[in-house]
């Protein structure tokens, strides 16, 4: 089980050390990037390109502003790739989300919301379950211990009203 997290910029960073940890606590490898779509094409083209006989099985792209990164590696893949827009200083990330939805017919690029950096790692965790049984059931147990969270706040909600 191996996925890569393909970061824009390093300042990129704080954001998708977030995705790093969901990945790492289902027990899922992850490699970690730095390349720009922009600034280094050739980079972004050969990564994607190689990306598959190095075992990587699914990869998340963080990008803010323009936030072609996804786009550009899903055009150079056959793996699924899951875009993550980075807050930045423009629009607050809006510009980022828009860029990553609107990819043409045949480049899809699954997305998460601004900065949801532990959604782009859950969902890297549900494609990957498709193939590794194990990651389904920890998924399912992930799922269980979140509903269990909140029946449990909302239970000790109601115990301090009552007083």
């Amino acid at each position: 089980m191996k996925a890569a997290i393909v970061m824009g910029s390093k300042s990129d960073l704080p954001v998708v050390e977030r995705a790093r940890g969901i990945l790492k606590d289902f027990g899922v490898e992850c490699q970690m990037r730095v390349i720009s779509a922009h600034r280094t094409p050739q980079t972004a083209e050969a990564f994607a390109k190689h990306a598959e006989e190095e075992g990587i099985e699914v990869i998340i792209a963080a990008a803010g502003k323009a936030a072609h990164l996804g786009g550009v590696l899903a055009a150079y893949t056959p793996l699924p790739v899951i875009g993550l827009p980075i807050k930045s200083s423009t629009m607050d990330g809006l510009d980022s989300l828009l860029s990553i939805v609107q990819m043409p017919k045949g480049v899809p690029v699954a997305t998460v919301a601004i900065d949801g950096a532990e959604n782009a790692g859950l969902l890297a965790v549900q494609i990957l379950s498709v193939k590794y049984p194990l990651l389904r059931e920890q998924m399912k147990a992930y799922k269980q211990k979140m509903a269990e969270d909140v029946l449990r706040a909302d239970q000790e909600l109601q115990e301090s009203i009552r007083g």
